[in-house]
């Protein structure tokens, strides 16, 4: 009697563990050290999940622990299907624009180099190609980005490049921006400081206001990743960059180190972080991992984003898996937005 008791407690006790993975934002959990590992790679969770109720479901096979296993095979299966159908919620298509691209749009392309292994040429002919008024290179120094732009000049794509550096010891402390001189002048207002209240902690964020014109906020982003003993900094990355999306007319784009799980609670007015809407989710794209760039899209962390203000609307998103063997970890990701009725 005693053995079958234990079994049921831990079939239980299994399953709300596997609920709270599931779905953390619903306990208030999404930001805390295992559910935040867990939910950024929900594929790969998918597939142990299924796993380990094909192992319980052979355990199940003696009579004498068949329903302790065939209850554990039902739990894990419940937290593989539900963790599928997250993904698939969030699709795994790319949206592409039809036709030619809309004067008013921003085309913004996001790439975290590590630390500069892709060469210039093939950072600004991806650029080029993608017709990117916008280029976000976090782990990227301001002479590569000096390269890169010069490269796209005489790809008949000029750009002002703004780097901010905290320190020269690593190249992961440099954020380089890009911007299209059609969008007007622009000036750095991000403190040249780690922390808030004005950058990210450990790694620079670039915030750039336009100077003239009616071009949007943009903010080139980098938070760093939750490890254990930088998960308070992570934490307090994600609240300042939903601070920077409080008001109209703001585009940030680049490595969040966090998917939209981990926005949950940090969106305002309909927002999935501040005001900013996520292009991927808008695109129905959020399923697709961009790190790391060595395993299948639907087994990765899709911790790269796109996102805008209310007043842009989502033309084209994709997560550009053709540069995997460039050298960087991170996928590129680009989007094409349209500034609405309300811009």
């Amino acid at each position: 009697m005693l053995p079958r008791i234990l079994g049921w407690i831990v079939v239980a006790a299994t399953a709300a563990v596997a609920l709270v993975l599931v779905w953390p934002q619903a306990f208030g959990l999404q930001n805390q050290w295992i559910a935040t590992h867990v939910v950024a790679l929900r594929g790969v969770a998918a597939v142990c999940g299924a796993i380990v109720a094909v192992v319980f479901a052979l355990l199940a096979i003696p009579r004498r622990t068949r329903r302790f296993a065939v209850a554990m095979a039902v739990v894990f299966a419940l937290f593989a299907g539900g963790n599928v159908a997250v993904l698939a919620v969030r699709g795994a298509g790319s949206v592409d624009a039809v036709g030619a691209t809309p004067p008013d749009s921003v085309t913004v392309l996001a790439w975290n180099t590590l630390g500069e292994v892709p060469e210039a040429s093939t950072i600004a002919g991806l650029a080029l190609e993608e017709g990117a008024d916008v280029v976000v290179l976090p782990e990227t120094t301001d002479p590569l980005g000096e390269e890169v732009a010069i490269a796209m000049r005489e790809g008949g794509s000029p750009m002002w490049v703004h780097t901010l550096a905290y320190d020269d010891i690593a190249k992961a402390r440099s954020t380089t921006l890009l911007i299209s001189p059609e969008l007007g002048d622009y000036e750095v207002v991000s403190a040249e400081a780690p922390g808030p209240p004005g950058n990210t902690n450990t790694l620079p964020s670039v915030v750039a206001d336009p100077v003239s014109g009616d071009g949007p906020r943009i903010v080139a982003v980098h938070a760093v990743a939750p490890i254990r003993w930088e998960l308070r900094n992570w934490r307090s990355d994600l609240d300042w960059l939903a601070e920077q999306c409080t008001g109209e007319n703001v585009i940030m784009a680049g490595d969040f180190n966090a998917t939209v799980d981990h926005f949950a609670g940090r969106g305002v007015d309909g927002g999935d972080l501040g005001r900013c809407a996520d292009a991927a989710v808008q695109a129905r794209s959020a399923a697709l991992g961009t790190w790391p760039a060595d395993v299948p899209e639907l087994l990765g962390s899709p911790i790269d984003h796109v996102l805008a203000t209310p007043d842009w609307e989502v033309e084209r998103f994709e997560v550009v898996g053709s540069l995997d063997d460039a050298g960087s970890d991170h996928r590129p990701v680009v989007s094409t937005l349209v500034r609405g009725s309300a811009g």
